[in-house]
Order: C-alpha cells, then sequence, then structure tokens
C-alpha cells in the first residue's frame, strides 16, 4: 500500500477554464493556484482537494463516467446559502433534501454540465483529525 493524502485532484474537460473557474470560486471560494494557457488549477483554502478545468473542444474518449463532484458541507446549517451560490454563479439546482436527519443535501449543474453535490455528512470514524497547518514554500 502506498500512503497518500486521498484523492487529491480531478481534472474536468471545460468549455472556457476561466468561466468554469468563477463558478467553483464563487460558489466554493476555490482559489487558482496555477494558471496557463487553457487551464486553471483551483484549489479549497485550507484543503488539499484541486480541480484542474482544462479547455477541450470535445470531451476526451473514456470520461463520461463522471457521476458527480462531491462536496462536503462544514455545518448543515449553510445547505440554503449553498444554494443561492449555485444560483448566483449560474448554475442549476437539479435536486434538493435530507439522506438523513443532519445530513442535508442538494445537486446541481456547474455551467459546463457537470453534475454536483453538496451535503452536509455527520462525521465518521475514519475522518482525519485535523493538524496545524505550515505555510507552503513560494
Amino acid at each position: 500500500m502506498v500512503r497518500t493524502f486521498g484523492l487529491t485532484h480531478v481534472a474536468l474537460a471545460v468549455a472556457d477554464a476561466e468561466r468554469a473557474f468563477a463558478f467553483y470560486r464563487d460558489v466554493f471560494g476555490m482559489v487558482a493556484v496555477y494558471r496557463g494557457e487553457g487551464f486553471v488549477q483551483a484549489q479549497t483554502s485550507g484543503a488539499r482537494d484541486v480541480l484542474v478545468l482544462e479547455e477541450k473542444a470535445e470531451r476526451p474518449a473514456g470520461s463520461g463516467g463522471i457521476a458527480h463532484l462531491g462536496f462536503r458541507l462544514v455545518d448543515p446549517n449553510d445547505i440554503d446559502e449553498a444554494v443561492r451560490a449555485v444560483e448566483r454563479a449560474g448554475g442549476e439546482i437539479l435536486e434538493r433534501g435530507d439522506f438523513c436527519p443532519g445530513e442535508p443535501y442538494l445537486f446541481c449543474r456547474d455551467r459546463d454540465g457537470y453534475a454536483v453535490e453538496i451535503r452536509h455528512e455527520l462525521p465518521k470514524p475514519v475522518d482525519p483529525v485535523e493538524a496545524p497547518r505550515a505555510d507552503r514554500c513560494g
């Protein structure tokens, strides 16, 4: 077994990297950490997750199996703000409800049509214990 920090990034084919980034910035507060010709690499502040948005005229063959991207709310009471943020950012709400008491969710589409789940999940025994973070180089 190789030790990792877990799944750290997903790369999505998008029509316009900056437009796609604006959605994730406005809804989740993601920050662009790298930009290049036709791509933006964004990260959620205080976390290791990365979303790479790559401009592609066509979606690559074999990548159509992405069912959805999932984001986990810190506070279940933020679900209403999540709905408003998605709508303000040009997304579409598909479904909303509760998986069980204390676990509200919503499914939406971003501006490129990707399904995104936003939910609160009750703590699990395998959740990491937060460690102090060190400043990054450069």
